[in-house]
Protein backbone atom coordinates (compact mmCIF):
# COMPACT_ATOMS: atom_id res chain seq x y z
CA UNK A 1 0.00 0.00 0.00
CA UNK A 2 1.42 3.33 -0.99
CA UNK A 3 1.37 6.08 1.60
CA UNK A 4 -0.87 8.14 0.23
CA UNK A 5 -3.42 5.19 0.43
CA UNK A 6 -1.95 4.54 4.19
CA UNK A 7 -3.08 8.28 4.97
CA UNK A 8 -6.61 8.38 3.15
CA UNK A 9 -7.72 5.07 5.13
CA UNK A 10 -6.37 6.33 7.90
CA UNK A 11 -8.10 9.84 7.51
CA UNK A 12 -11.39 7.57 6.66
CA UNK A 13 -10.80 5.59 10.11
CA UNK A 14 -10.50 8.65 11.91
CA UNK A 15 -13.79 9.95 9.86
CA UNK A 16 -15.57 7.32 11.04
CA UNK A 17 -15.07 7.20 14.35
CA UNK A 18 -16.02 10.55 14.72
CA UNK A 19 -19.35 9.45 13.22
CA UNK A 20 -19.89 6.55 15.21
CA UNK A 21 -19.32 9.15 18.63
CA UNK A 22 -22.68 10.38 19.92
CA UNK A 23 -22.66 14.56 19.40
CA UNK A 24 -22.76 16.32 22.43
CA UNK A 25 -25.21 19.10 22.32
CA UNK A 26 -24.71 22.04 23.98
CA UNK A 27 -27.65 23.13 26.21
CA UNK A 28 -29.62 26.00 24.88
CA UNK A 29 -28.76 28.28 27.79
CA UNK A 30 -24.99 27.76 27.07
CA UNK A 31 -25.61 28.94 23.56
CA UNK A 32 -27.53 31.48 24.80
CA UNK A 33 -24.67 32.90 26.50
CA UNK A 34 -22.82 31.86 23.38
CA UNK A 35 -24.38 34.27 21.61
CA UNK A 36 -24.64 37.30 24.25
CA UNK A 37 -20.76 36.93 24.29
CA UNK A 38 -20.58 37.48 20.60
CA UNK A 39 -23.45 40.03 20.46
CA UNK A 40 -21.75 42.03 23.13
CA UNK A 41 -18.76 42.66 20.47
CA UNK A 42 -21.12 43.20 17.63
CA UNK A 43 -23.52 45.94 19.41
CA UNK A 44 -20.93 47.88 21.31
CA UNK A 45 -18.87 48.57 17.72
CA UNK A 46 -22.22 48.84 15.41
CA UNK A 47 -25.18 49.92 18.26
CA UNK A 48 -28.67 48.43 18.00
CA UNK A 49 -28.92 49.85 14.12
CA UNK A 50 -26.04 49.15 12.58
CA UNK A 51 -25.95 45.40 13.79
CA UNK A 52 -26.50 42.25 11.95
CA UNK A 53 -28.09 39.37 13.61
CA UNK A 54 -26.39 37.82 11.11
CA UNK A 55 -22.83 39.16 11.90
CA UNK A 56 -23.88 37.47 15.63
CA UNK A 57 -24.82 34.51 14.54
CA UNK A 58 -21.50 33.91 12.57
CA UNK A 59 -19.38 34.80 15.64
CA UNK A 60 -21.48 32.78 18.04
CA UNK A 61 -21.28 29.87 15.16
CA UNK A 62 -24.57 29.63 15.07
CA UNK A 63 -27.40 29.87 11.76
CA UNK A 64 -28.96 33.29 12.04
CA UNK A 65 -32.68 30.50 12.55
CA UNK A 66 -31.32 29.49 15.67
CA UNK A 67 -30.31 32.51 16.43
CA UNK A 68 -33.90 33.85 16.13
CA UNK A 69 -34.91 30.53 18.29
CA UNK A 70 -32.92 32.23 20.56
CA UNK A 71 -33.74 35.64 20.73
CA UNK A 72 -37.43 36.17 18.66
CA UNK A 73 -35.70 39.78 17.63
CA UNK A 74 -33.00 41.20 17.08
CA UNK A 75 -34.41 43.90 19.97
CA UNK A 76 -34.79 41.23 22.00
CA UNK A 77 -31.54 40.17 21.80
CA UNK A 78 -30.30 43.92 22.29
CA UNK A 79 -32.70 43.85 25.94
CA UNK A 80 -30.50 40.38 26.90
CA UNK A 81 -27.26 42.54 26.64
CA UNK A 82 -28.92 45.93 28.72
CA UNK A 83 -29.87 43.44 31.70
CA UNK A 84 -26.59 41.69 31.45
CA UNK A 85 -24.45 44.77 31.44
CA UNK A 86 -26.32 46.13 34.23
CA UNK A 87 -26.29 43.15 36.19
CA UNK A 88 -22.34 42.85 35.41
CA UNK A 89 -21.67 46.78 36.71
CA UNK A 90 -24.10 45.29 40.24
CA UNK A 91 -22.42 42.27 40.52
CA UNK A 92 -18.90 44.43 40.28
CA UNK A 93 -20.50 47.20 42.80
CA UNK A 94 -21.62 44.68 45.14
CA UNK A 95 -18.78 42.53 45.38
CA UNK A 96 -16.81 46.04 45.45
CA UNK A 97 -18.70 47.25 48.97
CA UNK A 98 -18.62 44.08 50.86
CA UNK A 99 -19.89 44.51 54.22
CA UNK A 100 -18.73 48.48 53.97
CA UNK A 101 -21.19 50.91 54.14
CA UNK A 102 -21.12 54.62 54.08
CA UNK A 103 -18.11 56.85 52.10
CA UNK A 104 -15.94 53.55 52.38
CA UNK A 105 -18.52 51.26 50.15
CA UNK A 106 -18.81 54.31 47.57
CA UNK A 107 -15.08 54.62 47.44
CA UNK A 108 -14.71 50.86 47.15
CA UNK A 109 -17.12 50.75 44.48
CA UNK A 110 -15.80 53.89 42.42
CA UNK A 111 -12.69 52.10 42.31
CA UNK A 112 -14.07 48.78 40.92
CA UNK A 113 -16.08 51.07 38.26
CA UNK A 114 -12.53 52.05 37.26
CA UNK A 115 -11.22 49.01 36.72
CA UNK A 116 -14.75 47.56 34.72
CA UNK A 117 -14.22 50.83 32.64
CA UNK A 118 -10.80 49.15 31.13
CA UNK A 119 -13.03 46.66 29.86
CA UNK A 120 -13.66 48.91 26.49
CA UNK A 121 -16.33 46.95 25.01
CA UNK A 122 -18.81 46.84 28.07
CA UNK A 123 -17.83 50.49 28.16
CA UNK A 124 -18.91 51.33 24.34
CA UNK A 125 -22.19 48.90 24.88
CA UNK A 126 -23.03 51.17 27.60
CA UNK A 127 -23.01 53.90 25.31
CA UNK A 128 -24.65 52.22 22.36
CA UNK A 129 -27.79 51.41 25.04
CA UNK A 130 -27.98 55.07 26.46
CA UNK A 131 -28.36 56.15 22.38
CA UNK A 132 -30.76 53.13 21.41
CA UNK A 133 -32.96 54.98 24.08
CA UNK A 134 -34.88 56.56 21.20
CA UNK A 135 -36.90 53.13 21.19
CA UNK A 136 -39.64 52.97 23.84
CA UNK A 137 -38.99 49.68 24.86
CA UNK A 138 -35.39 49.59 25.27
CA UNK A 139 -35.73 53.61 27.19
CA UNK A 140 -37.95 51.87 29.68
CA UNK A 141 -35.78 48.52 30.68
CA UNK A 142 -32.67 51.11 30.63
CA UNK A 143 -34.27 53.26 32.97
CA UNK A 144 -35.29 50.00 35.11
CA UNK A 145 -31.74 49.03 35.18
CA UNK A 146 -30.59 52.60 36.04
CA UNK A 147 -33.11 52.77 38.99
CA UNK A 148 -32.54 49.35 40.33
CA UNK A 149 -28.33 50.17 40.12
CA UNK A 150 -28.94 53.36 42.18
CA UNK A 151 -31.12 51.70 44.51
CA UNK A 152 -28.60 49.52 45.20
CA UNK A 153 -26.14 52.49 45.51
CA UNK A 154 -28.21 54.10 48.01
CA UNK A 155 -29.37 50.81 50.21
CA UNK A 156 -25.76 49.35 50.66
CA UNK A 157 -23.78 53.23 51.00
CA UNK A 158 -26.92 54.67 52.94
CA UNK A 159 -25.71 57.78 51.78
CA UNK A 160 -27.31 61.27 51.17
CA UNK A 161 -29.26 61.73 48.15
CA UNK A 162 -26.85 64.54 46.72
CA UNK A 163 -24.15 62.11 47.16
CA UNK A 164 -25.71 59.56 45.02
CA UNK A 165 -26.64 61.90 42.47
CA UNK A 166 -22.54 63.39 42.46
CA UNK A 167 -21.18 59.74 42.08
CA UNK A 168 -23.49 58.69 39.31
CA UNK A 169 -22.14 62.49 37.36
CA UNK A 170 -18.96 61.24 37.99
CA UNK A 171 -19.66 58.29 36.93
CA UNK A 172 -21.45 59.18 33.20
CA UNK A 173 -18.24 61.72 33.00
CA UNK A 174 -15.94 58.76 33.57
CA UNK A 175 -17.26 56.80 30.86
CA UNK A 176 -17.09 59.71 28.13
CA UNK A 177 -13.80 60.26 29.40
CA UNK A 178 -13.03 56.21 28.64
CA UNK A 179 -14.81 55.81 25.45
CA UNK A 180 -12.53 59.25 24.18
CA UNK A 181 -9.51 57.80 25.75
CA UNK A 182 -8.71 60.85 27.94
CA UNK A 183 -6.65 58.58 30.95
CA UNK A 184 -4.00 58.70 27.18
CA UNK A 185 -3.90 62.42 27.31
CA UNK A 186 -1.40 64.64 29.30
CA UNK A 187 -2.96 67.65 29.50
CA UNK A 188 -4.24 70.09 32.07
CA UNK A 189 -7.69 69.67 30.96
CA UNK A 190 -7.55 66.09 31.62
CA UNK A 191 -6.06 66.00 34.85
CA UNK A 192 -8.78 64.95 36.51
CA UNK A 193 -8.73 61.67 34.44
CA UNK A 194 -7.85 58.52 36.57
CA UNK A 195 -4.42 56.85 34.86
CA UNK A 196 -3.14 54.08 34.02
Amino acid sequence: MTKTAQRQTGQRQQQDQRQQQPRQRMPAAERRELVLDAAVAEFAVHGLAGTSTEDVARQAGISQPYLFRLFPTKKALFLALVERCFSRIEGTFTAAAGDLTGDEALAAMADSYTRLLDDRTLLLLQMQIYAACGDPEIRDATRAAYKHLWELIERITGLPFQTVVDFFAVGMLMNVAAAMDLPSVDERWTSWCPKD
